[in-house]
């Protein structure tokens, strides 16, 4: 107990004597050593990442989650380590509700067809956006939050660490001085008003306990900037690290913007489908002679102009363009032929598209009177139909 008592008396002075170097400090009163100016340069450069890194992530998250009670909810289950519940997304949502409603309305009307027509649509965009959702957060929010949960702290420790062993080398500086004052004022004003002896033994003692004082102030001044150049050093190595930070969230900035990118391309070629579709289905609503004109499956209709379903209604002003087109685009005129980088996955809907992979090199040309969306893709003896906001062109 007596042990802890003065451990805690002592913490207490030493906190205090930096208190008041500070303070004397900041009053102009006393001397500051200044830090290296690499080091300074350093110190600065990793204050502006934190800061940015901090505006970014908090901006990244309105961006994916602009719901505010939902961000809270996140950021609570993330600090008790638990896994967040699924959560359905908005379109995902608003499909679902598209289709219940086409049910009350009867799928077999107009309105009910077209209704689940968007509704499966929106449901995959939805879809897409939790992929987003969920890629960004793993590729670029994470880093974020790891580097300023995890190594910010660990520089913001070693810098106040690095502040304390300054002042203490400021507050050894001053102690010095203060010593090599005291002495130098005694040796050029003896006191000679008195000749006895024991004035001569007190001004000897005098004088050796001040020289002992100056000694013990240069020994602390020696330690002081021991300790004070070794944590300047690994200060030094900490802040050099951010260099490899940024190289690290440049990948991650890079990933999201391919997420980013993937999204709104799945997006872009949803809505070009959703498109089509509805338009067959004003098509096939305007024609005067179908008893009970409905639109098609959006789950198994083509994208495009596929072959059509068995005993399904054909409307009179659809497109004349043939049904086969998967087996008789060889015999069409082509109009030239190119190398296309593929840049993301994509799933063949029916038997006229061509699957993709990503990376891999294919011969694309189009056809006369062809969707300009669309081209004609070829992978050695595979051919088929292949959206072009998938393809990088090549020359």
């Amino acid at each position: 107990m007596d042990f802890n008592v003065k451990k805690l008396a002592s913490g207490a002075g030493v906190f205090f004597t930096r208190a008041v170097q500070f303070t004397e400090e900041k009053l102009g009163q006393a001397e500051k050593t200044e830090l290296d100016p690499h080091l300074e340069n350093l110190i600065t450069r990793a204050d502006c990442t934190k800061n940015w890194t901090e505006k970014m992530l908090r901006q990244t998250e309105v961006l994916l989650q602009p719901n505010p009670s939902a961000r809270i909810e996140e950021f609570i289950y993330d600090k008790l380590d638990k896994k967040l519940p699924s959560r359905t997304t908005n379109p995902e949502l608003l499909g679902q509700y598209m289709l219940e409603a086409a049910q009350d309305f009867g799928p077999e009307t107009p309105y009910g067809s077209t209704l689940i027509t968007v509704g499966e649509y929106q449901k995959r965009l939805g879809g897409a956006e939790r992929e987003l959702l969920q890629t960004s957060a793993a590729g670029f929010l994470t880093p974020l939050r790891s580097f300023l949960e995890g190594d910010w702290r660990t520089i913001s420790k070693e810098r106040r660490l690095l502040e304390n062993r300054r002042l203490d080398l400021d507050i050894c500086k001053a102690r010095l001085k203060k010593a090599k004052l005291a002495e130098a004022k005694a040796a050029a004003a003896p006191d000679f008003q008195e000749t006895r002896p024991r004035n001569y033994v007190l001004s000897a003692s005098a004088s050796a306990l001040l020289s002992e004082e100056v000694d013990k102030a240069e020994h602390e001044l020696r330690v002081a900037q021991t300790e004070f150049d070794r944590q300047a050093e690994v200060t030094r190595l900490l802040l050099e690290g951010i260099g490899s930070t940024h190289l690290n969230h440049l990948r991650c900035l890079q990933d999201f913007a391919e997420a980013q990118a993937t999204y709104y391309a799945q997006c872009h070629h949803y809505m070009q489908d959703l498109q089509r579709e509805l338009n067959k289905c004003a098509n096939a609503i305007s024609a005067p002679h179908p008893p009970a004109a409905v639109c098609p499956d959006p789950v198994s209709s083509a994208f495009l102009s596929g072959p059509p379903s068995p005993g399904a209604p054909v409307s009179s002003q659809s497109s004349p363009r043939p049904s086969t087109l998967a087996m008789e685009q060889t015999q069409l005129p082509v109009t030239g032929t190119r190398k296309a980088k593929v840049l993301y996955d994509y799933d063949a809907h029916d038997v006229s598209e061509l699957s993709l992979l990503a990376d891999e090199l294919i011969t694309v040309y189009t056809v006369p009177g062809m969707d300009p969306d669309w081209l004609i893709g070829e992978r050695g003896n595979q051919k088929g139909k292949v959206p072009v906001t998938y393809l990088e062109l090549l020359s």
